[in-house]
């Protein structure tokens, strides 16, 4: 029992076409230690014993190989929706995920009713191009249903070749009949990051999944933009619709904002290496054994205003940035509430080409938060459009998952059925996207951008209408006293 086995720490969102992680190293010996409990002998008797029944009755012969594989992918998946047992295939994916590429459709997925469920398909994916929406039902790969598959097993069809084609089938809610789409799987490379100057003295600074490579891509965006323009005068840091990544991606994004050694997020479970506090220094984010991508960014990036969007399809990493720039008053955050994925997931290879994805981990806020089943309620709660929030408001959220983990601080958990007005106001909602067209993010018609830039030039913002009682409420650090500016600069207000 002296091999090593390879850790990953994930805290991407569910199954995306490429999982994202970093590693780490651990002797098998401890985790079998750790461990602390006797073997349940009479269970893996029965154990064997269906096994055995399997071998010796089924209708036809089945493959021992299969067999143990299909039971330890049952016994994994049936702990939470984010843990799964991984094949050479999946296994072999998830490494390139890391690297921010892999073959695919582009779509984030879950599981809702036994059906796929696209949670966000990724920008400039096939997917994306196809027409496929955040919201659609997938009841058929080509021609085989989807009902009674496993997550895994979905993804694993969807995934493929180069050049290879593939029909979904979807159900869509504001459409009568099935929609039947034919994508052509590609290699994806997710464009970690994105900048521009919106307008003279303000950037737009967007990480779409954190990777390995967003903490150096970022810091050459954002020198870029002090190239382009070197009184920056306010910053928009926007995370919607980012479902995660790699912890070191997040911890580095975090620490360009905030000062050296802050904290940035902490980890528990029941290993000891679980335990953990992650602070806003070199260690915890530089991926590269020499050299620091954040040394050479400005000084002024520290103190410069800053909003963050953030929205029901930010998860994970993105809700840990978004907590950190939260709690240390760093940056006002602006939007609707985000996913609500706290925890970590680790890969711990079985041998060269298999692991098991396992939930190792609750992570937190710097203040102590718990994110899991609840997500970061924003500062300012502003809709996706003037007209309202349309469909982001009726997305799947990790408190929607089933078997999702419960927040260990949550002493009872909320109990939710739709009531007759909110599936009218569903249906509203409906019949009001069709007529919507599909919003770019950075773009001029981007509502929510363009309310973020009127907090950090001190005008008037458009709050969602859900949010008018919270806002009489005693005024926080982004809500103005009486008498103060409304959209004062959070730099203002430390």
């Amino acid at each position: 029992m002296g091999t090593k086995l390879k850790n990953i720490a994930l805290v991407g969102l569910g199954m995306i076409a490429g999982a994202i992680g970093m590693g780490t190293q651990l002797d098998a010996v401890a985790q079998k230690n750790t461990a602390g409990s006797p073997l349940p002998l009479e269970e893996l008797r029965q154990l064997a014993d269906v096994f055995g029944l399997i071998k010796s009755d089924y209708v036809e012969p089945v493959e021992d190989k299969k067999l143990l594989t299909e039971a330890i992918s049952g016994m994994v998946s049936s702990l939470d929706p984010h843990s799964a047992y991984l094949d050479k295939k999946a296994f072999k994916e998830l490494r390139e995920g890391t690297q921010g590429k892999f073959v695919g459709l582009g779509i984030e997925v879950g599981m809702e009713d036994g059906y796929v469920k696209v949670i966000s398909p990724i920008e400039d994916s096939p997917a994306h191009k196809a027409g496929v929406k955040a919201g659609d039902l997938i009841t058929r790969l080509d021609s085989t249903p989807v009902k009674g598959m496993t997550l895994d097993e979905a993804v694993k069809r969807m995934r493929g070749e180069p050049n290879t084609k593939i029909t979904l089938t979807i159900a869509r809610k504001d459409e009568d009949k099935p929609v039947i789409v034919t994508i052509t799987r590609q290699e994806i490379r997710v464009q970690s990051v994105k900048s521009k100057i919106v307008e003279p003295g303000y950037a737009w600074l967007r990480i779409a999944q954190f990777q390995e490579p967003t903490v150096d891509d970022m810091a050459k965006k954002i020198a870029a933009l002090y190239a382009e323009d070197p009184n920056l005068k306010g910053l928009v840091l926007d995370l919607r619709n980012d479902p995660g990544g790699v912890l070191p991606g997040a911890i580095g994004v975090s620490a360009a904002f905030l000062p050296k050694d802050v904290v940035i997020t902490s980890t528990n479970g029941q290993l000891p290496d679980s335990k953990q506090t992650f602070y806003a220094r070199r260690e915890f984010y530089a991926t590269r054994a020499v050299g620091d991508p954040l040394a050479k960014l400005p000084e002024a990036l520290k103190k410069i205003p800053m909003v963050v969007l953030v929205n029901s399809g930010s998860a994970s990493a993105s809700e840990i940035v978004a907590g950190a720039l939260q709690d240390h008053k760093r940056a006002i955050i602006m939007g609707t509430q985000t996913f609500g994925k706290g925890s970590v997931q680790t890969i711990r290879q079985l041998s060269a080409d298999t692991a098991v994805k396992l939930t190792t981990a609750r992570y937190y806020t710097p203040s102590g938060r718990s994110i899991q089943a609840r997500g970061i309620v924003p500062d300012m709660l502003v809709d996706e459009t003037a007209e309202g929030d349309g469909l982001n408001g009726l997305r799947l959220r990790e408190a929607d998952l089933q078997k999702h983990l419960m927040n260990d601080k949550d002493k009872s958990p909320e109990v939710h059925a739709n009531t007759v007005d909110e599936l009218e106001e569903e249906q509203r909602l409906i019949a009001l996207e069709k007529k919507r067209k599909p919003l770019e993010f950075g773009s001029k018609d981007d509502f929510q951008l363009q309310q973020a830039l009127n907090q950090l030039k001190g005008l008037p913002v458009t709050l969602s209408k859900s949010a008018k009682v919270e806002n009489k409420k005693e005024p926080t650090i982004n809500e103005p006293k009486a008498g103060e500016k409304n959209g004062e600069k959070p730099g203002d207000k430390k």
